[in-house]
Order: structure tokens, then C-alpha cells, then sequence
């Protein structure tokens, strides 16, 4: 007769970590919002939310540095990542004496209690992109069982826009069926999220996830990662559109030279040891080394392409971990 720590064990949700990172402006919250509101039982985790308050971050050529590694408070994230993995929920909480921020200095906090959640329904007509890409906290998703519950916080970084969607409607629509015929019996997606598995993804979006040593912890604690490349010259285009950024102390725009003065010397600093002789501009991926990393890079083109790569990466990787084999997984954009 199993014990009472036994019945725990078995009513703890199965969590797995997907990392998704690349260059700032690359297009991984995008994936991360369509990934989310695609797989069920999945909610997003912004690398974005563990700033440090603006006042301790460090400066470079003149200008406040907010994407370097001293920017992020590493030790929060950490702990946020195990809270994740032991309880399938975000270790902040939404009652109202709790802020509602990016400084994250308790984990662990109760959730306040959730609403009861709809009977599963059928397969749903797929959303248009506009719908997908709306910032919002993550709420109750239709695919989600009765028996499991979905974590939601306010995000500061679902308050940010990220743009028109790159991908079209029939591409969404399209990766949206495949994921509903693989969620469907007897295909392996409806063991996995079966509701006495209780399994949940969560997808940690965030531009400087991938940079040893000091993101080690981070790295160890991912079972997925998830690598989107971008060019000089796109990073820079995609980052100047941008309106800004939504911050503890109130909003960020990037001054002139910015992006060429911080953000891409940041990024090739922190990503050079992907690459062939550490050269990030000339992106020749390093095969063998991110491999051992495990690090899955995106194959270069259309977005949409990516976002049929991370459905068939991902859907791969769920059976590897869950079910001790992968069906079809990509490495590095190769079968």
C-alpha cells in the first residue's frame, strides 16, 4: 500500500522546461505566445521579469546595460525554475499585497485560489495570429483537463507588443491540427497529457539564457533548448521598430546607438562560444558543440518555417522526455 509521501508524488504535475532564447528581437516571445495557446497545459515564463531595478544595472559605453548578464537577477531565476519544477505553478503569487513586478525576492508564495476550469473541450477552430499574439497573462486553456490547474501571473513583459505576427494563418492553422491529431488517441501526445499524467510545459522565453558560466544553473535545469539566430543587420531592424519596453520604474526606449553600442556586442560576447572560431557574425552554428550543450538551433528562413521547426522539435522532445523516445527530432534544423 503506497504511503501518503507516495500519493504525493503521484499528484505532483510532471513539469518540463523548454528554453527559448536567440538574440534580442529574434522572435522568441512570438513563439513562445503560439507555442503557448498550442500545446496544452503550457505558460510562459519571461526572462524579462527578473530584472534587476533599473538604478543596480551596470552601463556600457554611457548607456544603462539591460542585456547583459548583470542585468538579470540569476539567483531569482533559479529558484523560479526549481519552484516550477516541483509544483508545475509560478512561485509568485496574484493576491494583491504581492507586486505585480519583475523583482522577484520570494518564491514559493500560495497562489491565490483559481476558478473552477470548463469541461475539456473538442478540438477548437484554431485562432487567427491576431488573437495568438494579444499580451495577456496566461489564463485557463480549453485543452487543459479538469484535474489540472493552469498557473497565471501578471507579467510586466505580457505589457510589452511584439508586432504583427511573421507567421500566416494557414501556417498556424496548420501547426494547430498537427498538434490536435498528436494530442488525439492512440497517437503518444494523448499519454503524455492524459489527465492522470498531469504533465505541464513551461516555456522560458528570454534573450541571454544560453551563456555559460554564469547561466549554468539555468541551463542544467532546462530539459529543452530552444535557439533562434538572427542576423546584424535583422537584429537591428527588428530592435529599432520596436515601441519600447515596460519596466519596474516605468518604460524603456532605446537611445540612439543603443542596439549597435549594447546589444549586439552584448550578444555576440555571450553566444560566441556557438559558433565557429566565436565568430556570431559570420553564424556558423558550431555542430558538435551546441550538441553537447544541448542546445536545438533553428533552421535559417521564414518564420513561419521556424514555427513548424519548434512544433516538430518540441512535440519530439515532450515523447524523449516523457516517454524515453524521440519521434522525428530535429537537431540543429536537420531530421
Amino acid at each position: 500500500m503506497a504511503d501518503m509521501t507516495d500519493m504525493a508524488d503521484m499528484d505532483k504535475p510532471r513539469t518540463l522546461i523548454i528554453g527559448i532564447s536567440g538574440c534580442s528581437s529574434s522572435g522568441k516571445t512570438t513563439l513562445a505566445r503560439l507555442l503557448r495557446d498550442m500545446f496544452p497545459n503550457t505558460f510562459i515564463l519571461h526572462e524579462d521579469d527578473f530584472y534587476k531595478p533599473e538604478a543596480e544595472l551596470p552601463t556600457k559605453n554611457g548607456l544603462t546595460d539591460w542585456d547583459c548578464p548583470e542585468a538579470i537577477s540569476i539567483p531569482d531565476l533559479e529558484a523560479a525554475l526549481v519552484h516550477i519544477r516541483e509544483t508545475g505553478t509560478f512561485p509568485v503569487s496574484t493576491c494583491s499585497r504581492m507586486p505585480a513586478c519583475s523583482r522577484r525576492s520570494s518564491h514559493g508564495c500560495p497562489c491565490a485560489p483559481s476558478p473552477p476550469l470548463p469541461p475539456l473541450s473538442p478540438p477548437l477552430t484554431p485562432p487567427s495570429h491576431s488573437q495568438l499574439l494579444q499580451p495577456q497573462p496566461t489564463t485557463n486553456s480549453p485543452l487543459i483537463t479538469p484535474a489540472t490547474k493552469q498557473p497565471s501571473l501578471t507579467s510586466k513583459e505580457d505589457l510589452n507588443t511584439i508586432g504583427p505576427c511573421p507567421a500566416s494563418p494557414s501556417q498556424i492553422a496548420a501547426c494547430t491540427a498537427a498538434i490536435q491529431a498528436w494530442l488525439a488517441p492512440p497517437h503518444p501526445g494523448s499519454l503524455i497529457f492524459s489527465p492522470s499524467k498531469n504533465t505541464r510545459i513551461c516555456l522560458l522565453d528570454g534573450f541571454l539564457l544560453y551563456s555559460p558560466p554564469l547561466f549554468a544553473k539555468v541551463m542544467a535545469l532546462l530539459d529543452v533548448k530552444l535557439f533562434l539566430h538572427a542576423t546584424r543587420d535583422a537584429a537591428v531592424r527588428r530592435r529599432e521598430a520596436r515601441d519600447g519596453y515596460v519596466t519596474l520604474e516605468g518604460f524603456w526606449k532605446d537611445p540612439p546607438g543603443y542596439v549597435e553600442g549594447v546589444v549586439w556586442p552584448n550578444y555576440v560576447q555571450a553566444h560566441r562560444w556557438m559558433f565557429e572560431g566565436g565568430d556570431v557574425e559570420r553564424g556558423v552554428v558550431d555542430g558538435a558543440v551546441v550538441w553537447r550543450e544541448g542546445v536545438v538551433v533553428a533552421p535559417e528562413g521564414e518564420f513561419g518555417g521556424v514555427l513548424e521547426w519548434a512544433v516538430r522539435v518540441v512535440r519530439g522532445e515532450v515523447e524523449r522526455v516523457c516517454l524515453g523516445e524521440a519521434d522525428g527530432v530535429e537537431v540543429n534544423g536537420k531530421e
